[in-house]
């Protein structure tokens, strides 16, 4: 029996464009990360069975930074997306990946490396999740979206490291689909979605937070970018912290080839899981991994 696979590992075929550039303003620096993945395999006759496959994953990643005199202004824009599509099993296809992240921070010098700062952050996803096999969307585009908006305290001894400390500061959580706020679980009692229920669309909370990045070459051609983020609900079961931690490795193996790791974890104390069955549960620890291997090029200039 003629056997035949075609299973790329130029796998996930990534173009990964990175440039560090300074503006014609010298107070502003900027770095653009950029990369877009592909992956197929095909089985023809293939005795040990398969299903043809094909995924693309995209992640763009920007950080904008000012700082002049006593007056400093970090942005951070992350965004991602990926879908697979399975050719044979239920064939559509499916998310992999998607993620809205921009965050603000503007600061004032105090003293030494401490800075009187104010944070504005907003989250969300641009396409609808859904938890497979079940046909029912379960998150789209401001379903959920999160806004937070802090005042505190930023220390910053070094380019590649930023401490955010907020004793106060705002949570917006919105829930924009009532299909999704007047959720019921298995026993026919009112969940919600995302801490929204029934004819609501937003949650308010207010608390204490705590925002950390670092961005930084830890190795020859090893890049680290983590960014940490915790919110205190003063109102609502305090010592339960919301948590999002995300951290992306991009390895250069040469001029050509790359490999990059994502993961990212959560925790949020109103937020339901429900399993493959369609059973509820309460809230759980999220975890995600993504791992790229491809092609690359790179750009730096000041």
């Amino acid at each position: 029996m003629r056997k035949f696979t075609f299973i790329s590992l130029i796998s996930l075929l990534s173009i990964q464009f990175y440039s560090n550039a300074q503006d014609a303003d010298t107070a502003w620096k900027s770095k653009y990360d950029a990369s877009l993945g592909l992956s197929q395999t095909t089985f023809t006759n293939w005795s040990s069975g398969g299903e043809n496959a094909f995924a693309m994953n995209a992640n763009l990643t920007i950080f904008k930074n000012y700082a002049k005199d006593n007056l400093t202004w970090g942005n951070y824009l992350g965004l991602a997306y990926g879908l697979s599509y399975m050719q044979e099993t239920d064939p559509q296809w499916r998310k992999i990946d998607d993620k809205i992240n921009l965050v603000s921070k503007a600061g004032l010098h105090a003293w030494k490396k401490w800075y009187y700062s104010g944070l504005f952050e907003f989250r969300s996803q641009f396409d609808k999740g859904y938890n497979y096999p079940h046909p029912d969307y379960i998150s789209k585009f401001m379903a959920p979206g999160y806004f937070q908006l802090s005042i505190g305290m930023n220390y910053k001894p070094v380019d590649y490291f930023a401490l955010f400390l907020s004793p106060i500061g705002a949570r917006l959580t919105v829930v924009n689909d009532p299909f999704l706020t007047n959720t019921l679980d298995d026993k026919g009692n009112l969940i919600g979605a995302f801490g929204v229920k029934g004819d609501n669309t937003t949650l308010w909370q207010i608390g204490a937070s705590l925002n950390m990045i670092f961005k930084k070459d830890i190795m020859k051609n090893v890049n680290l970018m983590s960014k940490l983020d915790l919110f205190s609900d003063y109102t609502h079961n305090p010592q339960n912290i919301i948590v999002g931690w995300e951290n992306n490795i991009l390895m250069k193996v040469n001029k050509y080839i790359s490999l990059s790791l994502a993961t990212r974890v959560g925790y949020v104390d109103n937020l339901n899981y429900t399993d493959r069955e369609g059973i509820t549960h309460g809230p759980r620890t999220q975890f995600k991994e993504t791992f790229t291997i491809g092609f690359a090029y790179s750009l730096a200039h000041n």
